[in-house]
């Protein structure tokens, strides 16, 4: 078992930005089982995740502390709540690339670190200071825009906002090592998965075809290869630290459904995205002043 640290090491840094940058890709290959329905897709990543975890384990001959973990109903408990969130974050994300909607799912995760901000507020009595509250202020303009100004409320930006914002808050405290948690989450997550794949039968898309098989099967890699490396990087760094650094997915990901999907940025998200970003440079700079003095 670890807790989690209050200090940045190198190795946390590097494990954090190469699951950014994997990330800020993702929505590429996703395009690719666009076709594919959102909750089939979430099944085989679940699925497909559980081999690649759990060789990792054995690899670093941590079975030990796994099996620790499945005999506690108080980590199991925990790790299903982090399970259920990151499953419906999952779903949301890979149903919003396939109806086209990948700005919506950039926007959602620009929103998170500001509203991580008011989670500490609210539940954990942290008191914002003076720019951040300016910060969750635009940020709050922006959203109110977003649902007065367009003919589709940015639904998918908030229920990508909330999923991730608490699996974050649970799983910073989850008291097992990133990678045990990680297999704990996706073995618990593969009961139903495989309940419903079998529910799906020949309807599904596996095995339909050679293309889809593999595809569908690689999305086991392109799932579990960015968590242990973000989940290895948040036991490392500072939470502050993390919200900086997770700019560069949104980033990527805004940048790729532009230019990449050719997805088109109307008038109430051209107002509210410069907002958005006006708020993470004013939420940052504290932060990148305290990263300095550390």
């Amino acid at each position: 078992m670890t807790s989690p640290t209050n200090t940045d090491s190198p190795s946390g840094l590097a494990y954090a930005v190469t699951a950014y940058f994997l990330w800020g890709f993702l929505p590429l290959y996703l395009k690719l089982v666009e076709h594919v329905p959102a909750v089939e897709v979430v099944a085989h990543r679940v699925i497909w995740s559980v081999p690649i975890a759990g060789l990792v384990l054995i690899l670093l001959r941590r079975t030990r502390d796994l099996r620790d973990a499945l005999r506690s109903p108080k980590m199991l408990a925990m790790a299903a709540m982090t399970a259920a969130l990151i499953s419906i974050n999952w779903a949301i994300y890979v149903w919003a690339i396939s109806i086209d909607r990948t700005v919506d799912a950039a926007l959602g995760y620009y929103v998170n670190p500001l509203f991580s901000v008011l989670m500490g507020a609210v539940l954990l009595g942290e008191r914002p200071n003076r720019l951040q509250i300016i910060a969750l202020f635009l940020a709050a303009i922006a959203v109110v825009i977003l649902f007065i100004a367009t003919p589709r409320p940015p639904w998918i930006a908030m229920g990508l906002m909330v999923s991730w914002g608490f699996y974050a808050y649970f799983k910073k405290s989850l008291p097992i090592g990133p990678n045990q948690g990680f297999m704990l989450e996706v073995l618990i997550l593969s009961v139903p998965s495989i309940l419903y794949l079998i529910w799906l039968g020949p309807e599904g898309k596996f095995l339909s075809s050679a293309y889809d098989t593999w595809i569908l099967m690689g999305c086991g890699i392109v799932t579990a290869v960015p968590l242990l490396f973000y989940a290895n990087g948040a036991k490392r760094l500072r939470l502050s630290t993390i919200a900086i650094l997770q700019y560069i997915a949104p980033t990527m990901i805004f940048l790729v459904a532009v230019f990449a999907f050719g997805e088109e940025v109307d008038p109430a998200r051209q107002i509210a995205f410069p907002l958005i970003w006006a708020a993470l440079v004013i939420y940052s700079v504290p932060l990148v002043r305290q990263m300095r003095r550390a």
